[in-house]
């Protein structure tokens, strides 16, 4: 029941919103081409389901997505372990990082499409670019905020920095790690999906900027709600992963105490 009232409370916003659509399109104040109504919004998704060209663009979309962020992931892994396990290198290379940050990933894709022409590079670039510094900053905070007093214990009992870094910083900040990664994602999906509309023949991007072109609202519509929808489930996935090494850490640290 209280799963039921939770849900209700969730998606009582959405219901609230298409009903105040269909009265603003049902009004007549805006053209059916500038503000189609649900029903016709719903019908063209339909179609496009049945027709393939939403799946294909999802997946492309998604493919690029897994490629830029799965790099992103490595490359703020091997700074944060190089920082772990060799600290002295780390001023050499902290401002560049500081500077990579401030910079909007979008304002680099005319230098990208200079360098690598419109195909897959800028994008995965871009990807790894949007992602990898929030998953960088919280990796780096939870292995480097981890308890100093199981640090010296590994040190009591003679661990190495390797040792310590996957033994005992490491599992303590899985649950953070996530969290960044999470966070990550949802700027690698807002990054891909604007490079899409830039540069590219094909995913998510391309096919709104394309129903645009054609003064295609419903498509247009239709489009903005998939990424909506895809962005939530993956964001809601990564949510209960991270809930569940939250529980399971929260249950070795219980056991540990008895």
């Amino acid at each position: 029941m209280k799963n039921t009232i939770g849900l209700l409370k969730k998606t009582a916003i959405f219901a609230v919103i298409i009903l105040a659509w269909y009265f603003a399109a049902q009004s007549g104040v805006w053209s059916p081409y500038v503000l189609p109504s649900p029903t016709t919004v719903a019908k063209t998704l339909l179609s496009m389901l049945s027709s393939g060209e939403l799946a294909d663009a999802l997946l492309v979309s998604l493919w690029r997505i897994l490629i830029g962020f799965t790099i992103a992931c490595f490359i703020a892994f091997a700074l944060v372990l190089v920082a772990a396990l060799i600290p002295r290198l780390v001023p050499y290379y902290s401002y560049l990082i500081s500077m990579l940050r401030h910079i909007p990933p979008i304002s680099l894709i005319p230098l990208l499409i200079l360098w690598f022409g419109i195909g897959e590079a800028p994008k995965i670039i871009l990807i790894v670019l949007a992602s990898m510094f929030p998953i960088l900053l919280n990796t780096e905070n939870a292995i480097f905020g981890c308890d100093k007093g199981l640090i010296d214990v590994g040190r009591s009992l003679g661990f190495s920095r390797l040792r310590i870094f996957f033994r005992i910083r490491l599992p303590n900040a899985l649950p953070n790690i996530l969290v960044g990664m999470r966070v990550g994602f949802g700027y690698a999906w807002r990054a891909i999906v604007a490079a899409e509309m830039i540069a590219a023949a094909t995913g998510l991007g391309t096919l709104v900027l394309d129903a645009q072109k054609l003064s295609r609202t419903d498509k247009v519509i239709a489009g903005v709600i998939v990424i909506g929808i895809a962005g939530l489930v993956i964001d809601r996935l990564f949510a209960l992963v991270e809930r569940r090494f939250t529980r399971n850490r929260e249950k070795v640290e219980v056991d540990a105490r008895l």
